[in-house]
């Protein structure tokens, strides 16, 4: 049998192939019109991405509901879509399948992580507000059963526009404490209906979310899912428990899978600290993916295909996670921010990305500084490294305030 490269082509469970073991992980990009629509910036941005190598591209949230979003910005497919907006979802489409690269849309519903600016009154399993400030989130209502129902059926719908306008597949958002890991977490799920209680009602939402797309979308469409490899949190959705959620997903159909972790308020994904407030382990560290321990547990009970995202810089170590056979797909997010052609350099030879990078400070200003950079690439510009966490706060804040004002705001 040959080894596994980065140049090495995946075939997923349902035949369709990614030219490479590259995938661009997920990144909110908040570029839509006031009407939720794509627009030429998401083209820019994606035909950038695109070109730039990459097998697999996976967009940031689109949202299935309009009256309530991850951020203001985001992209909606919850109804139907008129011609333009169709239109704009195909040049969308077009653009991020150049190269022979795979793109898929990422769905997401946030629950109760919808930021006061666009929705005063969010929805959870559970009314149980964010340990944050309320300033920023209000406290949220339980959805009652019925609405449970529809959410299935928004994440159905919005699938099959994405097949239908050429997007290559799908990914189901279930991690980073949004509204399907609230529904895995005995924190925020504390149903007592069908949708509450043991592991297993827990995950079916999630479940019956990924059978739906499944009988939308037929047997060859991708359907992957990024899941919690753990909350990080005392009580919440955690390892074990993710171990037996991921055997369920392929027993459903699953396609492919990215392992991350941590919430908004435990925010692990950033990879710097543990539930506990310590350092990640040295031995993770050194090998640059923050996730990887996790994806070894994970590659024990399942042979669905794996994608680790966080951490990864050097090529020396994305090729020594592939050639341990832990993971299958290299997830890149940050260093994509700047350097949208990474996968090509990597592939060409170089021996790592992200030279660019350094400490943002205060730490709060970093998810700020790469989405403004994701912003200038939609605008066609290139990317500033220079620009300060100061400077990054003020502006993203203001783009953030400037374009919730813009919206169109439905009744919740």
């Amino acid at each position: 049998m040959n080894a596994v490269t980065l140049a090495s082509p995946l075939t997923l469970p349902c035949g369709a192939v990614i030219k490479n073991r590259f995938g661009k992980a997920p990144l909110t990009e908040g570029l839509a019109d006031p009407e939720h629509r794509a627009t030429e910036r998401h083209v820019r941005l994606y035909r950038r991405w695109a070109e730039g190598g990459a097998g697999l591209v996976v967009t940031g949230n689109v949202q299935v509901d309009r009256r309530y979003l991850e951020r203001p910005g985001n992209v909606v497919i919850d109804g139907p879509q008129d011609a333009q907006a169709l239109a704009r979802l195909r040049a969308y489409a077009e653009a991020g399948t150049a190269n022979g690269t795979q793109l898929w849309m990422q769905l997401n519903h946030p629950g109760r992580q919808t930021p006061r600016r666009v929705c005063e009154q969010p929805v959870a399993p559970s009314a149980v507000k964010l340990n944050l400030p309320e300033s920023a989130f209000a406290p949220p209502r339980a959805l009652t059963a019925d609405e449970v129902d529809d959410v299935i059926a928004r994440f159905a719908h919005a699938a099959k526009v994405a097949q239908d306008t050429g997007f290559s597949g799908v990914q189901v958002h279930a991690a980073h404490g949004y509204l399907l890991s609230q529904f895995l977490t005995p924190l925020v799920n504390r149903r007592t209906d069908r949708w509450g209680g043991s592991l297993e009602n827990r995950a079916r939402l999630l479940l019956e979310i990924v059978r739906a797309i499944r009988a939308a979308c037929g047997p060859a469409f991708p359907i992957g899912a990024k899941l919690n490899s753990s909350d990080f949190q005392q009580g919440g959705f955690d390892n074990d428990e993710c171990l037996q959620v991921v055997q369920w997903l392929e027993q459903a159909g699953l396609d492919h899978l990215e392992i991350s972790g941590g919430n908004y308020e435990e925010p692990s994904m950033m990879g710097s600290k543990t539930s506990e407030g310590k350092s990640v382990a040295e031995s993770t560290v050194k090998r640059e993916a923050y996730f990887m321990e996790y994806a070894e547990q994970i590659r024990a009970v399942t042979k669905l295909p794996l994608m680790v995202t966080g951490g990864f810089r050097s090529r020396a170590s994305m090729e020594q996670a592939l050639a341990s056979g832990a993971l299958d797909m290299i997830g890149l997010g940050r260093p994509m921010c700047v350097e949208t052609d990474a996968p090509d350099r990597l592939l060409a030879g170089a021996e790592s990305v992200g030279a660019w990078e350094r400490e943002i400070r205060p730490p709060k200003a970093g998810m700020g500084w790469f989405a403004l950079n994701l912003i200038r690439h939609g605008d066609g510009l290139d990317p500033d490294t220079a620009m300060t966490g100061e400077e990054a706060i003020r502006a993203y804040v203001a783009n953030e305030e400037a374009t919730a004002q813009r919206m169109a705001r439905p009744a919740a």
